[in-house]
């Protein structure tokens, strides 16, 4: 399924509480950016149970339900867990990942709101949520009548969204702190091997471990556990976050001119985090024309290019990771600041091209 728009968690209350009243969504999202978590959370604002079924843990009769005999007339008797005399939000997780016949089994439910002789109560929401075929996750092609059954929503992580949640929720103030200087670091596409990736969840679950593990925590304590649950690059750079943190390199004070480049050998971690932070701030903060830059981005971008030319002195590879275009091969720095980066470091640039 293709995304034309798509919704961050912050906005996706208000748009269920427009379609999912009165049409069945399907709510589209890569694992663990919390799909499930927001419909119950939607479901209790509404004041309604959330009723979950996984979709790869169930048979057809688990939704049809078993005959019965009753004045010499066999019917279906529904399970108790969706026949219902109240209204409720009756939650398919993973209803594309269910087997071709346990979908078909879905058909009547989403589209009349019914199975059998039982009707869903008045004010009840139907709501499904699945995985893309594209994030490597278990995926099975839907069905054309089931697919223009569904209102479709495609959901997309939001650091912003995510931040502003952890503050009340007892994440840890590492995760909180570190994700705060790289939003970018929030998610990771899923990667075709077997191996951990960074998404919210998975950093709920390394505050969690963090937690566990106390303080102080041990730097290869640190390791393990973000190893165990992130992208190894994600994972290698919070690490390296906490040992910028114990020995009170920041970047902020290297800009204001009040901490040089760490410049020893067992300090190449520290200048590799600090590297790619300088090369976020410097994507977030330059405008891509210069005519729209105001003079305190102008005074900045000044001191950015003189620290770029002192980190190419400490090493020419970090110094180019700074400039470097993305993966598809894009500038993330405006061709304003490079043009100006290449009077200054001629050698730099020369090197990138």
């Amino acid at each position: 399924m293709h995304a034309q728009l798509t919704v961050t968690p912050a906005q996706l209350p208000d748009i269920l509480l427009t379609t999912a009243v009165v049409r069945p969504v399907f709510l589209w999202g890569a694992p663990g950016i919390g799909k499930s978590s927001l419909v119950r959370e939607f479901a209790a604002a509404l004041g309604l149970e959330c009723v979950s079924l996984l979709g790869t843990q169930l048979a057809p009769e688990d939704l049809i339900g078993v005959p019965q005999i009753a004045d010499g007339r066999s019917r279906f008797c529904p399970p108790e867990q969706i026949a219902r005399d109240e209204p409720y939000c009756l939650f398919l997780d993973e209803l594309n990942a269910a087997a071709p016949d346990v979908q078909k089994a879905f058909y009547s439910l989403i589209l009349d709101r019914r199975i059998g002789s039982y009707e869903l109560p008045p004010g009840s929401v139907v709501i499904g949520a699945g995985n893309r075929a594209t994030d490597q996750a278990l995926a099975r092609p839907m069905a054309s009548a089931l697919v223009n059954r569904l209102v479709h929503l495609h959901l997309r992580a939001s650091a912003s969204d995510w931040l502003a949640w952890a503050a009340g929720n007892g994440i840890h103030p590492a995760v909180v702190e570190y994700l705060a200087q790289r939003p970018d670091h929030l998610w990771s596409q899923p990667p075709k091997t077997e191996e951990p990736f960074s998404t919210p969840r998975s950093w709920h679950m390394l505050s969690d471990l963090l937690h566990s593990a106390g303080d102080p925590l041990e730097d290869e304590t640190v390791g393990l556990l973000a190893y165990a649950t992130l992208t190894p690059q994600h994972a290698g750079a919070f690490r390296s976050y906490l040992k910028v943190a114990r020995h009170a390199f920041d970047l902020e004070a290297i800009l204001k001119g009040d901490a040089r480049w760490p410049a020893e050998p067992d300090e190449r971690d520290l200048l590799y985090f600090l590297a790619e932070t300088f090369r976020v701030r410097l994507a977030r903060d330059l405008p891509a024309d210069k005519r729209h830059a105001s003079s305190a981005v102008r005074q900045f971008a000044f001191r950015a290019k003189s620290l770029l030319v002192e980190l190419a002195e400490i090493s020419l590879e970090m110094a180019q990771l700074v400039i470097a275009d993305d993966e598809a091969g894009n500038p993330r720095l405006p061709s304003w600041f490079l043009v100006e980066a290449a009077r200054d470091l001629p050698r730099l640039v020369a090197a990138r091209a």
